[in-house]
């Protein structure tokens, strides 16, 4: 009895929220958000309504899902590996050591990941260098300088700047905000 009370209740709260409407940051047409509340009476996060998207921020919004559910993992991999890598650096003294302990470990994921690495777009490492600093805190750039060198960096980045792209690509909740959405919608933590 107590349980379908509380489905009645919720029930009857939602119907009474209605829709709420909230303005899209930087867009000209107000999206529609509905408030969920569970049974526990929690109030979870609004959902934006895609329906007020127009085509062409649909198209865009469903590219960078399928681009953050395909590289998150490989962020969460990156990020515990290198978690992993600093705690036994921790322990090795001598930088000869240091060094061979870190080109074993380059090369165990080169071996595991490179495949599927080599096979990304342009936009798949784009999002996944943006997830790599939400994980890490440190930017492609900083990693790069760290492990491999100042040298090595420079060359990449240079590279990368051809095309348009630099390593020093930051992750910013704010502006990166349907990242963070997509995550959290997918489960992905």
């Amino acid at each position: 009895m107590m349980k379908s009370l509380k489905g009645w209740v919720a029930f009857l709260l939602v119907s009474l929220s209605g829709g709420l409407t909230a303005q899209i940051w930087g867009g000209d047409a107000p999206a529609k958000v509905d408030t969920i509340v569970t049974n526990d009476f929690e109030r979870l996060d609004p959902v934006m309504i895609s329906g007020s998207m127009d085509e062409a921020r649909k198209k865009e919004y469903q590219i960078l899902k399928r681009r953050v559910i395909k590289t998150m993992p490989y962020a969460k991999m990156a990020a515990m590996k290198m978690k992993a890598m600093e705690d036994k650096l921790q322990t090795i003294q001598g930088k000869k050591e240091r060094k061979k302990y870190i080109k074993q470990c380059e090369a165990s994921i080169k071996q595991m990941y490179m495949d599927q690495l080599k096979n990304m777009t342009i936009g798949e490492g784009q999002v996944l260098m943006k997830l790599l600093h939400r994980e890490t805190g440190k930017t492609t750039w900083e990693i790069m300088k760290n492990y491999r060198g100042t040298t090595e960096a420079l060359f990449w980045q240079a590279f990368g700047s051809l095309y348009g792209h630099t390593l020093k690509q930051e992750y910013d909740p704010v502006l990166d905000y349907q990242i963070d959405h997509i995550i959290k919608q997918e489960r992905l933590e």
